[in-house]
């Protein structure tokens, strides 16, 4: 028979109460791969050979060249129009301001700006009495016309000298400063063999001169596209 209290069946264990604060788990360390430190790109100095005509003023674009191509060295070389395609065609430079006409069969030729044409007169030259010329205004005048020439100009009723052509346009002013013949070139070359006793007269109707960047296009050459860059004006962080 049952006891008193009836039949007392045995109670579970209780499980133990988890603790509201206790130790944390130690964190768990994770493997750092080291990253390797990015390697410097460092050029190397280099020249970049640029060729000039005469008169030609490449002197702003010179000057931010150096600015901002400090690896760089930018020469300077002086080309007679007569060679600037040698020149360029052979590689003794990277690129040239040359004169046109130029053949460009084997170039890239990129015209910049047209040069105003002048006639170059002795100071005593009854020329001087007006302040700008025509060709027709020099009928009668002794045409000098050097055999580095870059305009050729037609001149009606020009009178041919009696002497050999002079070799360059530099000596075709000094004849011109002893009181002989008139000398028809651009006004950068009347100003680059300026003299006192010569005087300059702009000529309205005679053919100009272009001035042009150009460069062979056998071969690319990153400076040769920095200095164009320079040359159509583009800053350092101007897109292309």
């Amino acid at each position: 028979m049952a006891g008193k209290g009836g039949d007392r069946r045995r109670a579970a264990p209780r499980k133990p109460a988890r603790p509201l604060f206790g130790p944390k788990k130690p964190p768990v360390r994770r493997k750092t791969v080291a990253r390797p430190e990015p390697v410097a790109t460092v050029e190397q100095p280099r020249v970049f050979t640029l060729g000039v005509v005469p008169g030609a003023t490449p002197g702003k674009w010179v000057s931010a060249w150096r600015d901002r191509m400090l690896h760089v060295e930018l020469v300077l070389v002086t080309l007679a129009v007569a060679e600037q395609h040698e020149a360029l065609a052979g590689g003794s430079v990277d690129a040239a301001l040359v004169r046109l006409p130029l053949d460009d069969s084997d170039l890239h030729v990129v015209r910049l700006y047209d040069e105003v044409p002048v006639a170059i007169v002795s100071t005593q030259s009854h020329l001087t009495a007006a302040d700008e010329l025509e060709l027709s205004d020099l009928a009668g005048e002794v045409i000098i016309v050097p055999a580095d020439d870059v305009l050729a100009a037609d001149v009606p009723g020009g009178l041919a000298p009696s002497f050999d052509p002079p070799a360059s346009t530099e000596e075709a002013i000094e004849t011109v400063a002893a009181g002989v013949g008139v000398v028809v070139a651009p006004l950068s070359l009347a100003r680059l063999f300026a003299r006192k006793d010569v005087a300059v007269r702009p000529l309205r109707d005679a053919p100009v001169s272009t001035v042009a960047l150009a460069w062979s296009s056998a071969t690319t050459n990153p400076d040769v596209d920095t200095f164009f860059g320079i040359v159509r004006g583009r800053t350092p962080n101007s897109s292309r």
